[in-house]
């Protein structure tokens, strides 16, 4: 029986020795997604405009909602609840296809000499490349509807890579416990629609009375969420504590979920 590694360093140099592959892979899998459509891949960026719109005329011009006690305009507040949706539907992504990684990929599984710990970061990467995408779209909505974003907007990719490493954690023991249990992908699609609603999604996390306040704090991605939202729209920066502190659990979960992996992987 093979034994695998389960060190971080081979977490890092597996990524490193397959980047190619990994890149390849992704980029087929961007391009089938939309292949026989009469747009193509420009979806990818239709997609983001249409929701970025229909949630500034829905919550903004037609409920008249605020975000917290601010006087925002209806196009801020589409903005400021697209910023958020946005980091959370890159997470979701990439968990709702994990249980079905290896399942779906068995022509490649079959052969040896295939690194199979690939599999995870090619949909991470395509759930980010729509993530990218996604943030163009808000981009533009910003600068057409309010103006030039601040200074802080650069920062957006640093706030992006804990959450990345948290996706291809979870994403790693998502697709080794969907080879022995079948139904983690039924249930994963509900807990994404319950983790939505446990995140600062649709409403700031100082709205919330205590008790729940700490409920949505311990959500894995609320920390992303809100960070996300700070540098793209407020202006403001984490601290670099809170930021370390959160990107090093993020380190942790993505080792944890890779060891697990590799410990299974011969099943």
């Amino acid at each position: 029986m093979n034994k695998h590694s389960i060190s971080p360093f081979e977490m890092v140099a597996s990524f490193w020795r397959n980047r190619a592959l990994i890149y390849a892979l992704t980029k087929r899998e961007i391009a089938g997604r939309y292949r026989g459509s009469y747009f193509g891949i420009l979806w990818s960026f239709i997609n983001p405009i249409f929701m970025l719109l229909v949630y500034t005329i829905f919550f903004g011009r037609i409920l008249q909602v605020k975000w917290g006690a601010g006087e925002d305009s209806n196009a801020q507040f589409g903005l400021i609840l697209f910023a958020g949706l946005i980091m959370f539907n890159f997470f979701s992504e990439s968990l709702n296809r994990a249980p079905t990684l290896i399942l779906n990929n068995s022509n490649f599984v079959k052969k040896v000499v295939f690194p199979i710990e690939v599999l995870p970061w090619v949909a991470v990467g395509t759930a980010l490349f729509h993530l990218l995408i996604s943030l163009i779209a808000w981009f533009l909505g910003y600068v057409i509807l309010v103006g030039i974003p601040q200074s802080t907007f650069l920062l957006a990719l640093a706030i992006m890579i804990p959450p990345v490493f948290l996706a291809i954690g979870f994403s790693w023991i998502l697709a080794s416990l969907g080879v022995y249990f079948r139904d983690i992908s039924q249930l994963i699609g509900p807990l994404m629609t319950a983790l939505m609603f446990l995140s600062p999604v649709f409403f700031p996390l100082s709205t919330l009375p205590e008790n729940f306040r700490l409920l949505v704090s311990i959500s894995p991605i609320t920390p992303a969420i809100v960070q996300f939202r700070e540098v793209l729209f407020f202006g403001t920066t984490p601290t670099i504590f809170s930021y370390g502190i959160y990107l090093l659990i993020s380190l942790v979960i993505a080792w944890l979920g890779f060891a697990w992996f590799q410990k299974t992987r011969n099943g």
